[in-house]
């Protein structure tokens, strides 16, 4: 047996191990991090955040992945719409890679403070990551597995019996429980890219999963959420290595401890999980020489148009629900104990079994007749308060209309300027889009892509709020409510994909 076949080296990576340099043609990368945290007196940095870069090459074809601790690239959050082309023209004039072949994409982070150093320096320093990897460019092989991680996050549209969404938030009650009928659908799939040297240890790990990073820490201040704590796992244990975190479809999808009042606001947990199931994939992979394809296009998708009308529908809807609300004897002093009372024990709630049995022995009602009085108080109650917490969330959907209403009007087009853009590195293909996309419309692209390990990296090159498949359009939840687009968009965009990623091959 021949020294290759004994340590199991392909034939083309023993080719290039042997002559210690990459053939023409052959991929190469390098990877670099700049610490992109605001530093200020008096504001506790729990974990930093990061530009991560990823650099590219084979033959003439060159590209950038970043991955940003941040909440959006641009619309909101503290990274300004100036960002995006003023980033890549640098990258294109000082380093001669296409601007195009650049994706950045937001983990959407979520801290309740303002996290990120200025926008000159935010600028300055993600450059800074991108020129070190060029720099630091060697020959590499790949490989793209997949892992799978479904004990942290759920899809936060709970579907109604009356076919409504109601979406699981902070800014809302959830609904009562005898109103759920089901959830949306998850995609526990996580996206693999390694990266190895040509003496085998890993350069970097690419990883793309579908979660929202808004749990934060229980100390508070700066974090990176469970992305951060994930790479630091495969960090740890992966020495030499970088781990790049690409959001997913995570539109509708939460933490599914995010509401839990009983523990802390506590990422961490979520993010070992995350980095272990993750690491487990990385291990599964064998790497080998590949090339790398970059296509980026133009895709104009339609402004929505009807925000009068659903503004209108939730106006009559809060008037028939105001109109529905009854006087009650009872205030949330008096409620809460007679509701334990009635909740312990409905059938003997004011005084013990025997009380009851001792009236009904001589003919007395005046028990019952309290009870039946008390029941339809409480009801009552109820009642109110489930209609408070429908208005609740009928206003702030008004105003979320609003707001949205606004953006398209201030915009004077009838379409967004977007772009789809695809890698294919070796057999692991990214395809991007600015919006927070829905899980559903996530699966459809991977679904309908030749390549095996296809995943979407949502958040990415801008960000145009929501993009919820059409079907959801009519149910009316959040993600439909805080969205900018047509429902057509869904159509364009899932086409505009297929056919870039049949391009590819």
């Amino acid at each position: 047996m021949n020294l290759r076949v004994l340590l199991g080296i392909p034939i083309g990576l023993f080719c290039m191990a042997a002559s210690g340099a990459a053939t023409d043609g052959a991929l190469r990368a390098g990877a670099a991090k700049s610490d992109i945290s605001r530093v200020e007196e008096g504001l506790r940095i729990n974990d930093p955040v990061y530009a991560k870069a990823l650099v590219l090459e084979a033959g003439k074809t060159r590209a950038v992945i970043i991955a940003m601790d941040v909440t959006a690239i641009g619309g909101i959050g503290e990274v300004t719409d100036a960002f995006l082309p003023a980033l890549r023209a640098r990258i294109e004039a000082e380093l001669a890679i296409p601007g195009k072949h650049v994706l950045v994409n937001a983990s959407h982070n979520h801290p309740p403070l303002n996290f990120l150093c200025p926008p000159e320096e935010l600028l300055a320093r993600a450059f800074d990551a991108v020129q070190r990897a060029h720099a630091a460019l060697e020959p590499v092989t790949a490989g793209a597995g997949s892992g799978h991680e479904d004990r942290i996050s759920m899809n936060r549209t709970l579907r109604l019996k009356g076919g409504e969404a109601w979406t699981i938030r902070h800014t809302n009650p959830c609904p009562p429980d005898d109103t759920v009928e089901g959830l949306g659908p998850l995609d526990p799939e996580i996206g693999v890219l390694r990266l190895d040297r040509l003496d085998g240890s890993p350069l970097a790990v690419v990883y793309n999963f579908a979660c929202h990073p808004y749990v934060t820490v229980p100390e508070g201040g700066v974090t990176a959420d469970f992305p951060g704590f994930a790479s630091e796992v495969i960090e740890e244990n992966l020495p030499g290595a970088m781990a790049l975190f690409l959001q997913g479809a995570g539109g509708d999808v939460t933490p599914i401890l995010y509401k839990d009042p009983s523990r802390p606001r506590d990422s961490a947990p979520e993010g070992r999980l995350l980095g272990l199931s993750t690491l487990k994939a990385v291990r599964a992979i064998q790497t080998q020489p590949a090339e790398l394809r970059v296509i980026n296009e133009p895709l104009p998708l339609p402004r929505k148009a009807d925000f009068a009308e659903r503004t209108a529908a939730l106006e009559a809807e809060q008037a028939e629900l105001l109109k529905s609300l009854r006087g009650t004897s009872l205030n949330l002093k008096s409620f809460v104990p007679l509701y334990l009372r009635y909740s312990l024990d409905p059938e003997h709630p004011l005084d013990y079994s025997y009380r009851y049995l001792q009236s009904a022995s001589i003919g007395h009602n005046e028990l019952a007749d309290i009870d039946a009085q008390n029941r339809a108080h409480l009801q009552k109650y109820v009642q109110n308060v489930r209609t408070m917490e429908r208005l609740a969330r009928i206003q702030d959907d008004i105003a979320t209309l609003d707001r949205h209403r606004k953006i398209n009007a201030d915009s004077g087009e009838t379409t967004v300027a977007t772009e789809v853009q695809a890698i294919r590195i070796g057999d692991f293909v990214l395809v991007t889009s600015p919006a927070e996309v829905l899980t559903t419309v996530g699966l459809n692209v991977k679904n309908a892509s030749p390549f095996e390990f296809t995943f979407m990296a949502a958040y990415s090159n801008g960000y145009i709020h929501y993009g919820p498949p059409a079907s959801e359009y009519p149910a009316g939840g959040y993600e439909v409510t805080e969205c900018l687009l047509a429902p057509e968009w869904q159509a364009l965009y899932e086409a505009k994909s297929a056919e870039i990623l049949g391009r590819l091959q």
